[in-house]
């Protein structure tokens, strides 16, 4: 089967604007209690005016995006960035008013970078958390005094102000690292889970094949029997020199060719061979197949043993064991090993190549999505690198069969790479057939 995984569309990372109006509605409620508490409540004196204004502002201008958008509207990157500036700038207006960085609110400039590390590009997020970090600055010298009772004056050193403008700086820098990290292993997940939706949904189309062979065979074989019946009576009741004899001769071989093809998909759909049982062997075999004439020498090993172990046709351990070899004929320099053992209660391929083998700081990580490919894809032919999509799919079906991988390089003298499977035997002898698969994997994200 063929699938691009390289032309796989990734999702843009948009924002929902009624998500951001509802995340600034709260911030508003918060500022405006906040202030009102510190001016009637505390009775402590502050430029009231002032402040609800720059609160006004921030409010009207969430009534004009509702009004301006629908409410499904989805904003571009670059446009929930400056709505993202607009909140840190409305924030420094707020606490320049209000004590500068000796305002306990001022840990706040966390909130808009946190967001645009979860949705925004990198770029952008650095661009959102070095203007944070400026106004941070910029409140540590500039500010109006912080509102306190006057007959208990407050005066906090210098060092702590200094100490409290690192704390925001070095929070910014590594909250916002930590959840963009965080955030971009998820949708790297959520994108490699819908590449394996896809592909287990083509190989259950291809699984449906033996059930439309034996629907067709069945629905076709009776009027072709009789198709038959009537042409043979036809040829024998025609003169052997009349102008239609050929033309019925004709009509009988084919309509026998046509009653050998029934009879072909009727074994196809029920036999062991192809959508049934298949002994490993063969299993092997039908994997590999595809793959012999590359100019790579692919040697299978066997065993001469008897009770053979076999299997449901699963498409995905044909498939997952395929990318597996797919893998060692690209990397191999002249010959790919594939070792097949059983005993009464382990069954074990290995596939090995000469190949340059696995670079030594991805081998601890083979089989997550977007890990770089071996020694940068061949380090001496300049290929362009893959994203470890293939090895993520691969494993997760084989794994899903009840395997065990393990990807190791040859011990030196010998070089190249050694990838195990490893089943116990009633697992391999009772795995799933595809349209046993879940249809839902990436909803698992």
């Amino acid at each position: 089967m063929e699938f691009d995984l390289h032309r796989l569309q990734l999702p843009r990372r948009n924002v929902r604007l009624d998500t951001l109006l509802r995340l600034r509605w709260l911030t508003v409620v918060g500022q405006t209690a906040a202030v009102l508490v510190v001016y009637f409540g505390l009775d402590f004196d502050l430029p009231i005016r002032t402040c609800l204004t720059v609160i006004a502002l921030s409010a009207w201008l969430n009534i004009a995006l509702r009004l301006r958008f629908a409410h499904a509207q989805w904003l571009e990157p670059d446009r929930t960035a400056w709505l993202l500036a607009f909140d840190i700038a409305e924030l420094a207006i707020l606490l320049f008013l209000t004590g500068g960085l000796e305002n306990p609110f001022a840990f706040l400039f966390l909130g808009p970078v946190l967001i645009s590390a979860t949705v925004l590009p990198p770029r952008m997020t650095l661009l959102l958390g070095a203007f944070a970090m400026m106004c941070a600055s910029i409140l540590g010298f500039w500010h109006y005094p912080l509102p306190w009772s006057a007959d208990i004056p407050l005066d906090l050193p210098g060092v702590y102000v200094i100490g409290v403008w690192l704390s925001i700086l070095i929070a910014i820098g590594f909250i916002g690292i930590y959840a963009w990290q965080v955030t971009e292993e998820a949708r790297k997940l959520a994108n490699a889970l819908t590449a394996t939706e896809l592909v287990l949904a083509r190989e259950q189309r291809l699984s449906q094949l033996d059930g439309l062979a034996a629907a067709a065979a069945h629905a076709l074989g009776t009027p072709l029997s009789t198709i038959s019946v009537v042409v043979r009576e036809l040829e024998r009741a025609i003169e052997p020199n009349s102008p239609h004899a050929e033309d019925v001769r004709l009509l009988r071989e084919q309509s026998q060719r046509c009653r050998d093809t029934l009879a072909k998909l009727s074994e196809l759909s029920t036999g062991d061979e192809s959508f049934g049982q298949l002994v490993l062997s063969a299993l092997i075999e039908e994997v590999v197949a595809p793959h012999r004439n590359f100019g790579v020498i692919i040697d299978v090993k066997v065993p001469p043993l008897s009770n053979e172990p076999a299997g449901a046709r699963s498409p995905g351990i044909i498939y997952g064991l395929g990318n597996l070899v797919e893998n060692a004929v690209d990397f191999a320099s002249q010959r790919v090993e594939i070792n097949v053992r059983w005993d009464e209660y382990d069954i074990t391929v290995m596939i090995g190549d000469d190949g340059p083998g696995f670079a030594p700081e991805i081998v601890n990580r083979i089989g997550e999505p977007y890990i770089r490919s071996r020694r940068r894809r061949r380090m001496y032919g300049g290929e362009t690198t893959g994203l470890g999509l293939g090895f993520f799919i691969a494993k997760t079906l084989l794994e899903r069969s009840g395997a065990t991988l393990s990807f190791v390089n040859r011990p030196s003298p010998q070089h190249g790479a050694m990838v195990t499977v490893r089943w116990l035997r009633d697992e391999f002898e009772r795995a799933p057939r595809a349209a046993e698969f879940p249809q839902r994997v990436a909803n698992a994200s």
